[in-house]
């Protein structure tokens, strides 16, 4: 079960991972990357309700909010540069 949960983020990685080197613009990487960080974040609860251990879900909390920080500094300094 855990293989297949895996194989379906692994799929859905790579393919942000081709939308963010192919993508048109920069906003449209930047949201790319925003949605890999977001699966990787959720893998992370994944793996913190299979082997039973909160650590995950803490650092799956940190990495969320310091990527959502990290896009919202990004757009900024798009936005101004636009």
């Amino acid at each position: 079960m855990l293989n297949y949960i895996f194989l379906i983020i692994s799929a859905a990685v790579l393919l942000a991972a081709v939308r963010m080197l192919k993508g048109p613009g920069s906003a449209d990487r930047i949201v790319a990357l925003d949605t890999i960080t977001t699966i990787i974040s959720s893998l992370l609860v994944v793996l913190a309700l299979f082997l039973r251990n909160n650590i995950y879900l803490d650092i799956s909390f940190v990495f969320a909010a310091l990527s959502f920080t990290g896009v919202v500094v990004i757009a900024r300094y798009l936005e101004g540069r636009a």
